[in-house]
């Protein structure tokens, strides 16, 4: 546990204005989780009662229809994770999985109303996170209606240059909204250019 919680302390000491003190003890009183590659943290119709920061490894949400597969996003270290219907008691349209071994930050809105009280100054910290995550949402929603397969590929590239190794292929193209043989082909005439 002491590993997880130093990621977790250079996580918060990179983020917000807090003492040493105060950052290892915010860590102490965390449900730092640790999950194995392919477990699946959330099933569709599960009530989605937790959200994540990744401190480890890689998720991905998906959704299976006319029962294929559909990746919606991949979530990799210093992202947090809050599905549609995190804390309003609707179940879920997604799945969420482990495609790395993972090491996360779990929430609950129990436990942000408990560390929000004893530490308020997380309430910024927290707020600021989550313009991010909306800012970076909408910039990609933007890009994905706008751009062809190739494009999005190469924007991914060059945003998220890791993800490209970590991700098996046949997730990737479903995220790009392509076959894994249009994948393929696209890679293909990228690396003769």
């Amino acid at each position: 546990m002491d590993g997880m919680n130093s990621d977790f302390e250079r996580f918060l000491s990179k983020h917000s204005p807090f003492t040493k003190e105060q950052i290892s003890e915010i860590a102490e009183s965390l449900d730092i989780r640790e999950y194995k590659k392919k477990t699946v943290i959330l099933r569709a119709g599960d009530l989605v009662t937790e959200c994540y920061l990744i401190l480890k490894g890689c998720l991905r949400s998906y959704v299976i229809k006319d029962g294929l597969e559909k990746t919606i996003e991949f979530y990799m270290e210093e992202q947090s994770v809050a599905l549609p219907g995190y804390g309003k008691q609707i179940p879920s349209e997604l799945f969420l999985e482990c495609v790395e071994d993972t090491v996360a930050v779990i929430g609950t809105p129990e436990i942000e109303a408990k560390m929000s009280n004893e530490f308020p100054e997380l309430i910024s910290a927290s707020l600021k996170m989550t313009e991010d995550v909306i800012d970076n949402y909408q910039s990609t929603i933007v890009d994905y209606k706008m751009d062809s397969a190739e494009e999005r590929y190469i924007r991914l590239t060059k945003e998220r240059p890791g993800l490209i190794q970590r991700v098996p292929q046949y997730q990737l193209a479903s995220y790009l909204g392509v076959q894994p043989e249009s994948l393929s082909r696209i890679r293909r005439r990228i690396s003769k250019k």
